[in-house]
């Protein structure tokens, strides 16, 4: 919700729920400093004159993340495992938000669509959701067994073939975990998603 509360865009009492979670996460407070920025170049943008869903070039975001890491081994620091998660979150304000947010809300009774998924590693357990939006597709993944501390990355495939970053994760063990997902992908433009670790390892699949 810190997009949409950066751009004023929440009623009261979800201003009132998101003013109070800040008050004692500093994590969230951060993602807000880096999100804020954002809000005013967000407001000049004229949802009527998007023709097309909007999408960062591919493979920015693997530069983005090579950039940090290359950082850190330069100046031998090790930087807060959250801050790819909040450079995904920003990405994805960029493109999301002006569809999303600016053009129309989403309707507040979204049709939920549980989907079956297929585990290849053993020691995960996972169910999943997906929302249509009119800027793309939500999956809602409910898991735990995914390592602790490693990061996890979801890509959605279209009926055409595309392949299309839903964001990553960091696991969290045994741990139970939910997380919300998002791809510019549209739901009936959707032919599966999939889960692979760091390495490139597939994880859990689904087809939809």
């Amino acid at each position: 919700m810190l997009g949409a509360f950066a751009l004023d865009q929440l009623d009261d009492h979800e201003r009132t729920r998101v003013l109070a979670h800040l008050d004692s996460c500093t994590r969230c407070r951060a993602e807000l400093d880096d999100i804020a920025p954002l809000a005013q170049p967000l407001r000049q943008v004229d949802p009527h004159t998007l023709t097309s869903t909007p999408a960062p070039p591919p493979g920015l975001d693997d530069s983005i993340v090579h950039e940090i890491r290359s950082q850190q081994a330069r100046t031998g620091q090790v930087r807060p495992r959250w801050v790819v998660p909040v450079v995904a979150a920003a990405l994805t304000a960029i493109v999301a938000l002006p569809l999303g947010y600016l053009a129309a809300p989403s309707p507040p009774d979204q049709p939920v669509e549980p989907v079956v998924v297929a585990i290849e590693d053993r020691d995960v357990e996972a169910g999943a959701e997906v929302i249509p939006h009119t800027w793309g597709m939500e999956i809602t993944l409910a898991a735990s067994g995914f390592e602790a501390d490693e990061t996890y990355r979801v890509v959605v495939t279209s009926d055409d073939g595309r392949r299309v970053s839903a964001g990553e994760f960091i696991g969290t063990g045994d741990q139970e975990m939910t997380c919300n997902l998002n791809s510019s992908v549209l739901r009936e433009d959707a032919a599966g998603f999939e889960v692979r670790s760091e390495a490139g390892e597939l994880v859990l699949t689904s087809s939809l």
